[in-house]
């Protein structure tokens, strides 16, 4: 298939009315009389509530309702935006007699204005059993404290979730013996890492409006990745037919994975179907910081067997996962972590992955760029490189003797074979950008600060393999112009333009000639969404297989009006023309034409579900400057290398590597949180929860040594959230070459180093 528009930087669709300013996400288009929605929560980390007295708020002007457990469905229903069965368990009410974290939502309160319902916030009066929390995620299995104790908490699912023992998930996989495998090695390296739970911090926060439409429907306008798991969410937890509820996504101002779970769509929809009211809830960054779906906090335990000269031949990892108070995307994540970082190398002969997903009374976890694989990576590629300083050897020459080539088998992987891979190029190029063999380990500065190097390596998915499904549909119009519909949330990334790449290519038209319509659950086609790296791979593939289809609609439509047969015509991408005599028909004529009298819609729905999920894959170095006085740490240079197959959109594809590379940084170095002893979490504003800017980003550095994917569009693969994996383990790296401080949790803060250093 030709390529005049795939691997081109075209602009994306949307960028003139996003860089003007134009009225295009949720709280610009919400209407005028919306009623205001916020949430009481809970000053408790485990109470039961025994009163709540809202008789005054109810009576203060410009409140219209105040709402408990004992006005809403008590229906148990998860906020995890994922494809039916959800493997996430029905732990939730929309509110409960039992809070579970602080922060969790005890009553709903709407009213005309944010200061009438901020006042009557102020006097509705909850008194509370306060019954004894579960903090400590490495205490919660078996602990007599269970966080959730109701009989009615169901899991769809066989994740090996028990909820009388305080687990969302758990499992073992392994292939091979791999306590043998690692007792017989020369070299053994064995440690354990903790990465917290980090936030997403997305500049637009959660925010939905909903209201009646003309048919008694509920609409749902919402900044969300998943709108039709949004209807079937809303669904469970109102107990109302999908077919009452229409969900349509405006432009997002940023997901990262937060908006992959419905944290806030259910108050607003409650309220507008007790009121028959617009209704809209518009999150504050406090809120968002203490009571939405950060990234899971996980402790993973990692044992790797090497012979003396390098070669792994056993790697085990045992995953701690902490999903909070709710099950959201528990027993998912903490999957990642293992099937995304041990098969980075595949050559070992026995691997075994074990896990437990524990309940907590800590704010709930949910789906955050990587995903998980972030955790288990970190954990991974750190013990690589302490295998390395074991075995006194160079760390690029450890991973290019051991890492994933082209045609391996990857057991980790689902057995999957690595039918594209430039991962040894890809670590190869990073090592040379860096300037790795002049740099490693460390240099000395003149003024005493001292310059360290570190590398690490990633790989992801694309899409959920067997699960999840893209759609898109496509017809011509009158003067031949073509309408896209997609499923899939362009959440900021430019799905909408990459797709609109892939038709153009496909149809042998101008991108001009195609114009995108976002996600509406009545109209689109269905679309799981926008989540595990899959628009690109998974619905790129349906926009290919629906142009396809429409192709051989004109085909037939212009070979009978050109009374010829259809295998004795083509399509040029302007016209059907006849093979024998020239005669043609124009694409403007076939548009026209269907509108008179005709009898044959030129209008193509195509899905699509892939058997396999082919993993991108990237190598990233870093080189950073420690203070050994201060601890303070300054990233001089980032550079990243990354095989994503065909890159569709260069422009795109090179902001997607920098964000993510910039997040990553962020959970490296600087993004932290901490609880007290009554469960409450400190950080919670930017002033406390600190995330990097363009001033602490030094140089970053992105290049692309593309694969070719057999199964994807024109040989793309994803991108998304493997750009995130690679900084925690090549700055911790860089940071013991330069200090000698080994760190195994993440930030990275100036302090410990200090500290480390005055110790050492």
């Amino acid at each position: 298939m030709r390529m005049k528009y795939v691997n081109q930087p075209i602009r994306k669709k949307d960028a003139m009315a996003l860089v003007t300013g134009k009225p295009v996400y949720t709280d610009d288009i919400a209407p005028k009389d919306c009623l205001v929605v916020k949430v009481l929560r809970s000053p408790h980390a485990h109470a039961e509530i025994l009163e709540i007295k809202k008789d005054i708020a109810e009576k203060l002007p410009g409140i219209v309702c105040v709402l408990t457990y004992e006005d809403v469905p008590q229906k148990r229903f998860t906020m995890a935006g994922q494809t039916y069965p959800e493997p996430s368990p029905y732990d939730r009410l929309i509110l409960d007699k039992r809070v579970r974290f602080v922060g969790d939502a005890v009553a709903i309160v709407a009213g005309e204005t944010e200061k009438a319902v901020d006042q009557a916030m102020k006097v509705i009066k909850v008194k509370y059993d306060v019954l004894e929390p579960v903090l400590d995620f490495h205490e919660a299995k078996d602990n007599p404290i269970l966080v959730h104790p109701e009989d009615n908490w169901q899991a769809l699912c066989p994740v090996g979730a028990d909820n009388k023992r305080n687990l969302c998930a758990s499992g073992l996989e392994e292939h091979g013996d791999v306590d043998k495998v690692i007792t017989e090695s020369d070299v053994v390296v064995e440690n354990t890492y903790h990465t917290k739970a980090v936030q997403q911090t997305m500049m637009e926060t959660f925010r939905t409006y909903t209201q009646m439409d003309t048919y008694g429907r509920l609409n749902i306008i919402s900044s969300t990745q998943v709108p039709f798991h949004v209807r079937r969410i809303l669904s469970n937890a109102l107990d109302i037919p999908k077919s009452k509820i229409r969900v349509i996504k405006p432009r997002i101002g940023g997901g990262f994975g937060a908006k992959q779970t419905v944290v806030a769509e259910v108050y607003p929809a409650i309220v507008t179907l007790k009121t028959g009211r617009p209704a809209k809830i518009i999150y504050t960054r406090e809120e968002s910081l203490i009571a939405s779906s950060p990234r899971h906090e996980m402790e993973i335990k990692v044992r790797i067997g090497a012979n003396k000269d390098g070669h792994i031949r056993g790697i085990e990892v045992k995953t701690l996962s902490n999903t909070g108070a709710f099950g959201e995307h528990g027993p998912t994540t903490v999957g990642l972590s293992g099937h995304k970082s041990i098969p980075l190398y595949s050559k070992a002969e026995a691997f075994r992955f074990q896990y437990d997903v524990v309940y907590t009374n800590k704010m709930s976890a949910g789906a955050y760029r990587g995903y998980g694989a972030t955790q288990g990576i970190f954990a991974v590629e750190s013990a690589i490189n302490e295998l390395a300083v074991k075995l006194n050897m160079d760390p690029v020459a450890l991973r290019e003797m051991n890492l994933t080539r082209e045609g391996d088998v990857m057991h980790a992987y689902y057995g999957e074979t690595a039918n594209s891979c430039t991962l040894d190029r890809c670590l190869e190029r990073t090592a040379e950008m860096i300037g790795w063999k002049e740099k490693y380990p460390c240099r000395v500065m003149p003024d005493g600060k001292i310059r360290g190097v570190g590398i690490a390596m990633a790989m992801q998915g694309s899409g959920i393999s067997s699960v999840d499904t893209g759609s898109v549909s496509i017809k011509i119009n009158d003067d031949g112009f073509y309408a896209l519909t997609i499923g899939a949330s362009d959440m900021g990334t430019g799905c909408d333009t990459i797709l609109s790449q892939m038709a153009a290519d496909c149809l042998d038209c101008s991108v001009d000639d195609i114009i995108v319509y976002g996600v509406d659950t009545d109209v689109s086609p269905y679309d799981s969404g926008s989540y595990a790296s899959s628009t690109t791979y998974v619905t790129g593939m349906a926009t290919v297989k629906a142009c396809q289809t429409l192709v051989d609609k004109m085909k037939a439509y212009g070979a009978e009006k050109l009374g010829c047969s259809v295998d004795d015509v083509e399509f040029d991408g302007e016209k059907v023309y006849s093979l024998k005599d020239g005669s043609s028909i124009s694409r403007k004529d076939i548009g026209n034409a269907i509108m008179c009298a005709g009898e044959n819609a030129l209008f193509a729905t195509e899905a699509h579900s892939s058997p396999v999920s082919p993993p991108p894959f990237m190598a990233g170095a870093v080189e950073v400057e420690v203070d050994p006085e201060t601890g303070s740490v300054k990233l001089i240079d980032y550079a990243a290398v990354v095989d994503c197959g065909t890159v569709v959109n260069p422009n795109l594809a090179r902001v997607q590597v920098e964000g993510g590379l910039v997040q990553g940084i962020g959970m490296a170095l600087h993004e932290n949180i901490t609880y007290n002893e009554k469960g409450e979490l400190a950080e919670n504003s930017l002033m406390q929860y600190k995330i990097p800017t363009r001033m602490d980003m030094g140089k970053l550095r992105v290049e692309f040594d593309s694969s070719y994917e057999p199964t994807g569009p024109f040989g793309a693969k994803s991108i998304g959230e493997i750009v995130i994996n690679t900084p925690a383990p090549a700055i911790a790296q860089a940071i013991y070459n330069a200090t000698g401080l080994r760190f195994t949790e993440l930030p990275i803060t100036p302090e410990k180093i200090a500290m480390g250093m005055m110790d050492k």
